[in-house]
């Protein structure tokens, strides 16, 4: 029976940097090259008359693609993956693998395997995966943390937001309230805390009903994780392996049994503070069948906890120092279950197809005060961390002016000079609209950004409105301007920010006339609407794609309040300062 020419295969395969092995007919190594040894940390030896499964059963071995090859002849290259004996510093190893058959006077006496590591190539592409979900997570955290006034609402909305994309289970624990409800003293070393939202993934709901509740009161030991991580203000991990760590929570030992039960083991504390001033604790959890919290989360976790403080801190004092804000916030919860019961509003985000992994596009949805809302876009220039530090610069303190009830251009202008001072070395523009659904107007502002589009129910075309932009914010220059639009029930707003329509070789101007051929499909969602128009305008994007649409609901019955000013009849009304 004809067999391997070894002689042959070692000729060329002895000194050649990549991974080399012959296998007989039956895929039993009879040849292992110098480099593969150290592939798979074995000596030669121990792999000869062995098959792969034998000697790395830790492997994908892909044994079925060199049948194939043995049985037509046909070279195939293929990607394996696992562990081998080898020293390596990735936690999962992969190589890539052309396969030939070898022949002796026409007949199939075995197959060699050629194999480079491409382990370094594949990490990074799940780190950049991963990083691009991340940028996902935190874009799309504007519109779903902190919709309302109500802070133990902002709280819950953190906790659902985290869970399950960061963790198995988030509880949010916050300080008892300064004023208004008394809470019993805690004893000398004890740290009393609210718990004041919490949520868990499917598979640990039922286990996490046994343990917490919103609304409870929480001791800590001064030891446990959400008492240091208050005192030293740091995100701080730890092994929840240990039973005292429980007990230093307050656990029962009924209680220890349900977080063992659940199989909770990793945790990760994150400290809420705006302004220097600590709020509470964000505590993420994960089961023992997911990977333990590493250096990537406790970034993203401490962004978002950072963006959600500002939100609380200003939720917090506008309760305490506002009262028309307190009566606002009571007929929000009497309305309907809802972010926004009276508008309906869609977001997407499109990170660019290229390795840039964090981009400054942001947008945000802020209820203000008699049910407008404020909706903002905007877009930090370059990419990069610090583009989004920056970003959450800009986000933050619009957050901290949205509640002084001030016109958009007047908002542009103290958002600029506090940019300025406060070292964000970042220029953005951005595009503020308020919607009055009494009043059927919209006001807009500009700085720097592209103009908003209108787009009627019924209509067959959009328009695009023409709106003065201002400079850019962060450059100091101020002369923003407020204009008027009507803005009936049904009306989209539609807003976006530049990747959407730019592209190379291509007037502005023309990018932007596309738009006016924007209409609502036939379902009327809103969704749908985001979906068409990325399905037109994104696929050959070379930006970041952020993109809002709003209306006001067509039942909110608003016809018989509109008994004040009525919106111009043109497409705008300009006002505020700042040269024509």
């Amino acid at each position: 029976m004809p067999r391997v020419d070894l002689a042959a295969v070692a000729a060329f395969a002895d000194g050649s940097p990549a991974g080399i092995a012959a296998f007989d007919t039956r895929l039993r190594y009879v040849y292992v090259n110098p480099a593969l040894e150290e592939f798979n940390g074995l000596p030669a030896a121990a792999h000869l008359g062995r098959t792969i499964q034998e000697v790395l059963p830790h492997l994908d071995a892909r044994d079925h693609v060199m049948r194939r090859v043995l049985l037509d002849g046909v070279p195939r290259v293929s990607v394996t993956e696992g562990q081998s004996w080898g020293v390596s510093l990735h936690e999962e190893r992969y190589w890539q693998a052309a396969y030939h058959r070898l022949e002796q006077n026409g007949e199939a006496v075995g197959v060699v395997a050629i194999l480079l590591e491409m382990s370094e190539v594949k990490n990074e592409e799940r780190q950049l995966a991963r990083a691009r979900r991340h940028l996902s997570l935190l874009a799309t955290a504007a519109v779903n943390i902190g919709t309302t006034l109500d802070m133990d609402t902002t709280c819950q909305e953190l906790a659902r937001f985290v869970v399950p994309a960061l963790a198995d289970f988030a509880a949010v624990d916050v300080f008892p309230p300064e004023v208004g409800h008394t809470v019993r003293q805690a004893p000398a070393g004890i740290l009393r805390m609210r718990r004041a939202g919490y949520a868990a993934a499917p598979p640990h709901e039922e286990g996490a009903a046994l343990f917490t509740h919103a609304g409870e009161y929480i001791d800590f030991e001064e030891d446990a994780v959400v008492a240091r991580c208050l005192a030293t203000g740091r995100p701080l991990t730890r092994d929840l392996g240990d039973a005292n760590e429980y007990g230093r929570a307050g656990a029962t030992a009924e209680m220890i049994a349900a977080y063992r039960a659940s199989g909770l083991r990793s945790a990760l504390a994150v400290p809420l503070a705006s302004r220097g001033v600590s709020v509470g604790v964000l505590s993420l959890v994960r089961s023992e069948r997911s990977r333990p919290f590493d250096d990537e989360d406790v970034l993203v976790a401490s962004e978002l906890a950072n963006r959600a403080a500002t939100d609380l801190d200003h939720a917090r004092r506008y309760d305490r120092e506002h009262t028309i804000a307190r009566e606002l916030q009571a007929s929000l919860l009497s309305e309907p279950r809802g972010a926004h019961p009276h508008v309906e509003v869609a977001t997407r985000y499109l990170p660019a197809d290229r390795g840039a992994v964090v981009g400054g596009d942001w947008f945000d949805v802020v209820p203000l005060r008699d049910g407008r809302h404020l909706k903002a876009m905007g877009d930090v220039m370059g990419h990069g961390v610090e583009a989004a530090v920056a970003m959450s610069h800009y986000r933050s303190l619009l957050r901290m002016l949205a509640g002084e009830d001030l016109p958009p251009h007047r908002i542009l202008e103290q958002l600029d000079t506090m940019v300025q001072r406060s070292g964000v070395d970042r220029a953005a523009t951005c595009l503020l609209a308020v919607v009055d659904r009494y009043n059927g107007w919209c006001e807009v502002a500009s700085a720097g950004h592209l103009p908003p589009v209108f787009i009627d129910p019924d209509a067959q075309s959009s328009l695009v409105v023409p709106v003065v932009p201002g400079p850019p914010l962060g450059m100091g220059f101020g002369g923003y301007r407020t204009e008027v639009v009507p803005c009936r029930p049904g009306t989209v707003l539609f807003m976006y920010t530049d990747g959407l329509v730019e592209r190379r070789g291509e007037d502005i101007d023309a990018s932007l006339q596309r738009l006016t051929t924007l209409t609502m499909p036939e379902s009327g969602d809103l969704e749908d609407l985001l979906d068409a128009v990325l399905d037109r305008f994104g696929a050959d994007a070379d930006d970041d794609i952020a993109v809002l649409a709003s209306r006001i609901r067509e039942d909110t019955g608003i016809d018989h309040l509109m008994d004040g000013p009525r919106p111009p009849s043109g497409p705008r009304l300009i006002r505020g300062g700042g040269a024509p």
